[in-house]
């Protein structure tokens, strides 16, 4: 599903059913789109499963599922596909500085793909990569060349401006003189109840606080965002058709919840609030305070087991006189929440603000976009534990995405979701998954 100016855009599975009668005050278009690896050999499960507006993009297993999606959909119109490029496709070379890997191979392919008939390239624009050394000294040279590669093989683009790091082969870490600052305070990243940070985003808790050689966190994201206008004016809205907004791990919305690769979770663990960093738990300690009932800003819930426990047995998670339905879960999950919805609405209203200028011409519109997790498992317990782990305060009891999906409209932003391929039955059932029922309510 996509919001976007108050409108809604619902992208669905070519199989997958939905309810006609709700949707007949609604726009509806239907899309298939895959997502394609270059450098690969065949088809690969991509890490971008998301829709935007009119466009879908999954991601497949192998090469026959793609092509019987590709057919289904195009009975009926086109469909745009967009190819995902890898982060290997860059290099750093003695001095530091990015560079295209292969960049004949690289040439060639785009020029293969647009003859395929693809339509776009998504790319991922990595503040550690662009202000990598020091504070407001962007190198937009390697993307400079890339974008005009692909503008010149006939391509359109969807970027991604990712303020988080990324792990694994060819990974890209914040900025360096972030890291030399988290080095000193390592509380400008999220922190789980037992102390543990990772430097793979910075905490909302500096959202507001001049910590980074003089400037806050939203600052510095601000000021990247300007100087990509500045650089790429002449491509958006015209090559550039999207620009999706990291607002958290991943690009997504959330808090780290659920870290995957560092040995603390694995699925189906329900996760663990992050909130302990020192800034984070000033402002609960505020919160508390307004409250009237300061014992509350002592820290996150004490019952809510840790990264991989299950729902059953966990107290904060059932019904109890200590659960998330007691006074205090409800100010807990009501401040830890808020907080992350307030971090969307401050960063998107300074994208818009910045994009502003192109969306008055019809011929230079450009998509703003903003992703949040998807969170599928337990969801058919009552409280939904590993949503409000990562921030989402959505029970059986509460909707927790009306208020997300309410910013993004104000913003005239779209909505990102992962997941949507995905059907109940393909999940364990012993983990109460649902992805179906978290798109329908979404």
């Amino acid at each position: 599903m996509a919001c976007r100016c108050g409108g809604y855009y619902y992208t669905l599975n070519a199989k997958a059913s939905f309810d006609r009668d709700s949707m007949k005050t609604r726009k509806v278009v239907l899309r298939n789109v895959s997502v394609i690896r270059m450098f690969t050999n065949g088809f690969f499960r991509s890490k971008w499963r998301s829709v935007s507006g009119n466009r879908r993009i999954l991601s497949m297993d192998a090469r026959e599922k793609s092509r019987s999606t590709i057919l289904e959909s195009s009975k009926d119109k086109r469909v745009p596909i967009f190819v995902m490029m890898p982060l290997d496709a860059f290099s750093l070379d003695a001095s530091g500085s990015p560079r295209i890997r292969k960049i004949k191979a690289l040439t060639i392919s785009l020029k293969a793909l647009k003859l395929a008939g693809v339509h776009g390239i998504g790319v991922e624009v990595w503040w550690g990569i662009v202000e990598r050394f020091s504070p407001f000294d962007y190198n937009w040279s390697l993307y400079a060349e890339l974008f005009k590669l692909i503008s010149d093989s006939g391509l359109k683009l969807h970027v991604a401006l990712s303020f988080h790091s990324s792990n694994g082969k060819g990974g890209v870490s914040l900025p360096l003189w972030i890291l030399e600052i988290g080095d000193v305070n390592k509380d400008i990243y999220y922190r789980d109840q037992h102390g543990f940070s990772k430097d793979d985003y910075l905490t909302l808790g500096v959202d507001q606080v001049p910590l980074l050689s003089g400037r806050t966190a939203l600052q510095c994201y601000e000021d990247f965002m300007v100087s990509f206008v500045n650089k790429f004016e002449s491509f958006i809205g015209s090559v550039i058709e999207e620009i999706s907004i990291g607002l958290g791990p991943s690009g997504e919305l959330r808090y780290p919840a659920h870290p995957f690769g560092d040995g603390r979770w694995k699925f189906p663990g329900i996760g663990e609030f992050q909130c302990y960093d020192k800034y984070m738990m000033e402002d609960l300690k505020m919160a508390a305070c307004r409250e009237g009932k300061p014992q509350w800003g002592d820290g996150g819930p004490q019952n809510a087991g840790c990264y991989n426990s299950l729902p059953s047995g966990v107290p904060f998670f059932e019904e109890g006189q200590e659960s998330f339905l007691s006074d205090y879960g409800r100010f807990f999950l009501e401040w830890y929440s808020g907080r992350l919805i307030c971090h969307a609405d401050a960063i998107l209203a300074k994208a818009a603000k910045i994009l502003k200028k192109f969306q008055e011409n019809e011929q230079t519109s450009v998509m703003l976009v903003a992703k949040i997790g998807g969170i599928y498992w337990w969801y058919q317990t009552v409280s939904h534990p590993a949503e409000l782990t990562a921030g989402y305060y959505n029970t059986a009891l509460r909707d927790g995405y009306d208020a997300i999906v309410s910013v993004l409209s104000r913003h005239g932003a779209a909505l990102h979701i992962p997941c949507l391929e995905m059907m109940d039955s393909e999940t364990p059932p012993t983990y109460l998954c649902s992805p179906e029922g978290l798109l329908k309510q979404a």
